[in-house]
């Protein structure tokens, strides 16, 4: 009887060691710069992107959570909207926090949409694109720092999705941000240059080009 007992608890040990030997493969799930983010809010990679039948809207370019700031990341728009003027007259602040520092784009433009004494038509484009269901807004300075730093890998990417790569030279490459000049608030705005990473405060009436991006949640 006890030699009986020990072949059954060796043939019980022999199953459990070969279920330890078992390999289970688990799905990576997590967002990635690269990925593709869908108009329903799904990211994914390229290659399951291609088999979703889904529609690209914009592409992941950071997936780090960043001090108080709500999401897990950004996507960048996959296109440029056209020139447009920060505000269309000068003499008035339009509440943005004007730290070059803070990532902050999405409240500040909130804050230019909602400035009551004087528009801004650079707001308001941009949030014209919630129709696809999305809350895109123009970056502050430090979030198209992030974009700046991740232009090269993000822009094949892009172009596979049929969008208007970043530039990468000095020719056409200033973008707003929606940070106004701390203490010229009334009268000056952040341009970015995608070329050269530099900055430049420039009168808020001028027309620049704008990229929104979109902050993502996991």
């Amino acid at each position: 009887m006890i030699r009986k007992i020990h072949l059954v608890a060796a043939a019980t040990a022999a199953v459990l060691c070969a279920a330890c030997d078992t390999h289970i493969d688990v799905p990576d799930t997590a967002v990635r710069p690269g990925h593709i983010l869908c108009e329903d809010g799904t990211a994914l990679p390229y290659a399951q992107y291609e088999q979703s039948g889904k529609k690209a809207i914009a592409v992941v370019f950071d997936t780090e959570k960043r001090g108080d700031t709500e999401g897990d990341g950004y996507a960048v728009y996959l296109w440029d909207i056209a020139p447009q003027a920060f505000a269309d007259s000068l003499g008035i602040a339009q509440g943005t926090s004007a730290d070059i520092m803070a990532y902050d784009g999405n409240e500040n433009t909130f804050a230019l949409y909602d400035t009551q004494e004087t528009a801004s038509p650079m707001a308001e484009a941009v949030f014209d694109l919630w129709r696809y269901g999305q809350s895109a807004y123009v970056p502050s300075v430090a979030e198209m720092r992030l974009l700046y730093t991740m232009r090269k890998i993000i822009n094949p990417v892009i172009e596979q999705c049929g969008g208007e790569p970043l530039p990468l030279d000095e020719n056409d490459c200033w973008y707003w941000t929606s940070t106004e000049v701390e203490k010229q608030q009334t009268a000056k705005a952040w341009l970015y240059s995608m070329g050269s990473g530099a900055m430049q405060e420039t009168p808020k009436v001028q027309a620049h080009k704008v990229r929104p991006i979109i902050t993502i949640n996991e």
